[in-house]
């Protein structure tokens, strides 16, 4: 990435309102059985236990589980624009501590992270596609702004990586987090691969280019403002 940092520190509180930022429940729990699904251990099943033993003491071979409820995985993949416009009134560093937020909140819920930044230096995958950890937001520190808007590519890009994630992983909820300003003239094609696809508006709200919510309302994305 460009060698210049963003100035201040990372905003930890997103802000809220309406169409503010907001993260995803939990998930919930299903009987469905799928590859890559993620287990919770059984309890037993006392009463069939029980028919199974007879009047004989009773021995392992004998315990019957309740049925295991499975969900599957459950990845956020992060894209962060670190473009020149993005240095401008601090909006690098609040998106830094938005990223920053959503790997803190995918490690306590147990979800998988990947974060890829775009920028004067093209794209950059920092975080690989793997379990999140709050660690991983530390990563985010010295990354710094400048330079075009490579948008089209690093949206290919995470496009490809989910792909591929998925290829290996087996069955898993994809999230696209688009972090930006929309302060670009490129107009890409949305990600065919995630099942929600969200846009987190980055851009001045007294002088909003409308990109952000032109986007999402083409590509059948979320639209969220950061700085509502």
């Amino acid at each position: 990435m460009a060698a210049k940092k963003s100035l201040g520190h990372p905003s930890r509180r997103p802000r809220n309102g309406p169409g503010s930022w907001r993260w995803p429940p939990p998930q919930t729990s299903s009987t469905t059985t799928a590859p890559g699904a993620r287990q919770r251990s059984a309890s037993i099943a006392w009463l069939p236990t029980v028919v199974a033993k007879g009047p004989a003491p009773l021995h392992r071979e004998h315990l019957r589980r309740q049925p295991v409820a499975l969900r599957a995985g459950r990845l956020h993949c992060i894209v962060l624009d670190t473009s020149g416009s993005m240095r401008q009134r601090g909006r690098l560093a609040l998106a830094k501590g938005h990223a920053a937020f959503m790997i803190e909140q995918a490690a306590r819920q147990g979800d998988d992270v990947a974060l890829l930044c775009f920028g004067g230096q093209g794209v950059e995958l920092l975080l690989p596609p793997g379990r999140a950890r709050a660690s991983g937001s530390q990563r985010l520190r010295p990354v710094g702004g400048g330079g075009g808007t490579p948008l089209a590519e690093a949206l290919a890009q995470a496009d490809r990586l989910l792909q591929r994630t998925l290829r290996i992983g087996g069955p898993t909820e994809c999230w696209l987090w688009l972090l930006t300003d929309g302060r670009t003239l490129e107009q890409p094609q949305a990600p065919l691969t995630p099942q929600h696809l969200v846009i987190v508006d980055f851009d001045d709200p007294k002088k909003n280019l409308g990109r952000c919510a032109a986007w999402a309302t083409r590509w059948g994305a979320e639209h969220q403002l950061a700085l509502a």
